[in-house]
């Protein structure tokens, strides 16, 4: 043998022996990676359960305080100021853990986690490093503790009628346990303000005028009425149980109500320092404070600048498009906002303002999710099994609460998800809104993509119940563009207009919202803007704002959102394997996670 054959031959050996080792050598790097995804899911489920020991309610709303974990369904979270601070320390240590394990060797799916985990911690650190902040269980994020749509006096009556079970004797009485913690969350709250304010932190006049009628209405009430004692005393009689009703009127009659009244009297001692400034800019280190609140809602990096921009571009081209459709339905003179209130006062526009007027409503809205179902799978590749549904925000929190909020069923089906729509005032929903309404609420906006998450199996709890508010919110104003495009506005050009109107709507939040908090915009230039550019009436578009400002960088999410979404879709339309199934099922199956961590992983599903 020549030594060129030589040559020849041991070099045919190594690449067979390369060959026979190459299988080898991906197993091994797959089994790696499985261990390093196995091992981050541990992590995170770890510190989910761990957060739900912070957090029972949260708990009690998923699902899971039950067996091992039944000792929670008796608990509310600790809102006291060591409760606080433990939270922001959690956090902090939570996210020095996931930052050490880090990101490289990880699969696909479990760099979605990973990212998610790692922006949702740095969100939650950037807006927790201000003292005054507050966010969690009935706490709007936001740097006022008790305000008009915020502080546990909002929110828990509605807790423990619509998620606290109450099914045996045990749930009963784990009920009656939460009621009796109730003085001491209004009175945590009510620390939270003092020491807010000796911070030079105060909300404005017209938000504590707001907060303090709600709390006198929820003071006086006849005790039976409330939504909290009347939901025990139903549910326990449904169940064979007596003497709950009895017990909860004593605990509202004396603790609860006293805890109110001290409530009443703490931010009825700042009116004195309160104003009329709307903007959290005169706060301490208020412009840093609006960019974390910013970053935390719309999981970008756009500046105040950017996002208000892009409204005042996208307010012109979707006022054009109405002004089109107005005039095409013979409203030709006058403002928009003139023609628009021309048209929700015309005949069939308005509901009665009764009992019988909101039924009737609710059946409408109701039946438009109806009829939407059988277009759905066009465009959709799975379906909700789990049921949802449209009620009405409970009557004694209506005043100040906003025009409508959504929440999540169970995975089990034994709650359904629920929009609750604030019907105070019928004539603040004509017809012609309320089908873009329930697309957005409804399917196959926020109870339609939250049940699908719900039911996906190869989601863990933490992606299934995660929240980012861009996604979340973006995801049900592109439902309204979805709904169009399956021709549910055929037969209903003024269904199309308020479609439109919606948009511009939101449109105007990005203009509003960075007005107030970052260009020294006053709550009457906020309102008188919001009145000129969409269709929101005077007393709409206050409550609007109102919510704005003690809710800061919230409302920038939903345009934000959908501007994303939608742009995605347009740049891999055309791509190899791409169909509008296939995208939606990507963009479905993710759950809720931050625009950038979305954008990845469509982009790696359809590469250019």
């Amino acid at each position: 043998m020549t030594d060129i054959d030589r040559r020849c031959v041991l070099a045919g050996l190594g690449v067979a022996a390369a060959a026979a080792a190459a299988p080898a050598a991906v197993a091994q790097a797959a089994r790696a990676r499985s261990s390093r995804d196995a091992q981050l899911d541990a992590l995170l489920m770890r510190q989910f359960y761990a957060g739900l020991e912070r957090e029972p309610t949260t708990a009690t709303s998923l699902g899971p305080d039950t067996g091992m974990r039944a000792g929670l369904r008796s608990r509310f979270p600790d809102w006291s100021a060591r409760g606080r601070a433990a939270r922001r320390a959690q956090t902090d240590r939570d996210l020095a853990e996931l930052r050490a394990f880090g990101r490289a060797g990880l699969g696909d799916v479990a760099q979605v986690s990973y990212d998610s985990a790692i922006f949702s911690a740095e969100a939650d650190q950037g807006v927790g490093r201000f003292a005054y902040h507050s966010g969690g269980f009935a706490h709007r994020p936001g740097p006022y503790a008790v305000t008009q749509l915020g502080g546990f006096y909002t929110g828990v009556a509605s807790f423990l009628d619509q998620q606290h079970p109450v099914k045996t004797r045990a749930d009963a009485d784990a009920y009656m346990a939460r009621l009796a913690h109730v003085p001491r969350l209004l009175d945590d709250d009510t620390a939270v303000v003092r020491a807010n304010a000796a911070m030079g932190v105060i909300a404005p006049r017209f938000v504590l005028d707001q907060a303090l009628a709600q709390l006198k209405r929820l003071h006086d009430a006849d005790p039976a009425t409330t939504t909290m004692v009347a939901s025990i005393a139903r549910r326990s009689a449904a169940i064979g149980l007596s003497g709950y009703g009895e017990r909860a009127q004593a605990l509202f009659a004396g603790p609860i109500r006293a805890a109110l009244a001290r409530q009443t009297a703490a931010l009825t001692e700042l009116l004195p320092r309160s104003g009329q400034a709307a903007g959290v800019s005169r706060l301490p280190q208020g412009e840093a404070y609006y960019a974390a609140t910013l970053r935390y809602h719309t999981t970008t990096g756009m500046s105040a600048a950017d996002i208000h921009k892009l409204g005042r571009e996208r307010v012109a081209e979707l006022t054009g498009r109405i002004d089109a459709l107005l005039k095409a339905q013979g409203y030709a003179k006058g403002s928009l906002v003139e023609r628009l209130n021309a048209l929700a006062a015309s005949p069939g526009q308005r509901f009665a303002n009764t009992d019988a007027g909101r039924q009737e409503l609710l059946a409408y809205l109701n039946g438009r999710l109806d009829a939407i179902k059988p277009r759905l799978p066009r465009m959709f590749s799975r379906m909700p099994t789990l049921p949802y549904e449209i009620r009405r925000v409970p009557p004694e929190i209506e005043i100040g609460a906003p025009g409508g909020s959504a929440q999540r069923g169970l995975a089990d089906g034994s709650r359904p998800g629920i929009f609750f729509i604030n019907l105070r005032d019928t004539a603040e929903w004509p017809r012609y809104t309320l089908p873009t309404l329930a697309f957005h609420e409804g399917a196959p906006g926020h109870l339609f993509e939250g049940a699908l998450s719900l039911q996906n199996g190869d989601l863990p709890i933490y992606r299934q119940i995660g929240q980012a508010t861009a996604y979340s919110e973006g995801w049900g104003l592109y439902a309204e563009q979805v709904a169009d495009e399956l021709g549910m506005y055929d037969d209903d050009a003024l269904g199309k207009i308020g479609y439109l109107a919606s948009y511009a709507f939101r449109a105007t939040r990005l203009v509003i919202d960075t007005g107030l908090h970052a260009m020294g915009w006053s709550r009457e230039q906020a309102i008188r803007y919001m009145v000129e550019n969409s269709s929101q009436s005077e007393s709409a578009s206050r409550t609007e704002v109102d919510r704005y400002i003690v809710y800061p960088g919230q409302a920038c999410a939903y345009m934000v959102g959908q501007v994303a979404i939608s742009g995605l879709r347009r740049e891999v339309e055309g791509r190899r394997g791409y169909d509008i199934k296939r995208f939606h099922d990507l963009v479905l199956d993710t759950g809720r996670v931050p625009l950038a961590v979305l954008e990845r992983r469509v982009r790696g599903a359809f590469p250019a």
